[in-house]
């Protein structure tokens, strides 16, 4: 205490000069509208400076949140896509009279009955690798939220890989980066593809080199093929539905004049190097559609 006394009568002057000076401010500003104005103008420009540098910090700490809610967006709108669900004609016969009483997504009801094919799930990424000659990709989500093997996975951009195996709350998926210890051309990780301007078909493939490039061969040599062009998911097999980006035509080749097929490199849809959020794509018919098809193999054995 007597240090606090000691040192405002050593300052007292000075601090009796900030108080007339404050005194002095208040009395210019409160009487003087020109001055008021300066001083309105440039304390809004000052507080809104640095309500703007508040707001960015305070964003950056509320980045992982604001992430979170678009990927559980993202899901729903995923489940919401016409592509989601099976539709098929019930054959039954409905008057054009009636149909227009409706509005157009009921009529189209009356018309078809749809069926959930694909279901989404988000998960986040916690560990992946893209040096080696088999990549695969961790997350945080397991048999509990519903994740099984061979379900296929995307991410923000496109096909990311098929899940492999399942423990409890994690789950681990071989990615497209994907190199079989035979040759290239004969990868067993290879999966249906086509050109999304024209629909041909082909078998994607990673031959082990770059983790920003892959193969897609057997693509018939009347393709009119051009750089850019995307190549998309056929919907062939059980595993991802039709038309999820893979990648992109880079440049393509035949092998020699008398080939009937070209070989594209492409750029892969997906950034391996920078993925943090995928979505595990279940098939609800998947079971259904295998069972019939191995069953039909058996009998033609």
């Amino acid at each position: 205490m007597r240090n606090l006394i000691i040192f405002l009568r050593r300052y007292f002057n000075f601090f009796l000069f900030l108080l007339l000076e404050v005194i002095c401010f208040i009395f210019v500003f409160r009487n003087n509208n020109f001055q008021r104005t300066v001083y309105l103008n440039s304390a809004s420009s000052i507080s809104g400076k640095l309500y703007t540098k508040y707001n960015g910090v305070q964003y950056y700490f509320h980045l992982q949140s604001t992430n979170d809610s678009l990927v559980k967006e993202n899901v729903r709108l995923h489940n919401e896509l016409a592509s989601s669900f099976d539709t098929r004609d019930t054959g039954t016969f409905v008057k054009f009279d009636t149909l227009r009483k409706y509005s157009n997504d009921t009529a189209r009801k009356l018309l078809s009955t749809e069926m959930r094919k694909f279901l989404y799930r988000e998960a986040k990424v916690i560990n992946n690798s893209v040096n080696r000659e088999i990549n695969t990709i961790t997350i945080r989500r397991g048999s509990k939220d519903g994740i099984r093997p061979n379900m296929g996975v995307i991410g923000p951009d496109g096909a990311v890989g098929v899940v492999r195996s399942v423990s409890e709350n994690y789950a681990v998926v071989i990615s497209l980066l994907y190199k079989s210890s035979g040759a290239a051309n004969n990868s067993n990780f290879g999966f249906s593809a086509k050109l999304k301007s024209s629909g041909e078909i082909g078998t994607v493939y990673w031959d082990g080199a770059s983790g920003g490039y892959g193969y897609m061969k057997d693509v018939p040599r009347s393709a009119k093929l051009h750089k850019g062009d995307t190549i998309i998911t056929s919907g062939f097999s059980a595993v991802f539905p039709e038309n999820i980006a893979v990648g992109y035509i880079d440049t393509f080749r035949l092998s020699d004049k008398s080939s009937t097929a070209y070989s594209i490199r492409m750029k892969f849809a997906t950034n391996f190097y920078n993925l943090q959020y995928v979505y595990v794509i279940e098939n609800l018919l998947r079971d259904e559609q295998t069972r019939l098809e191995d069953s039909t193999r058996n009998l033609l054995k």
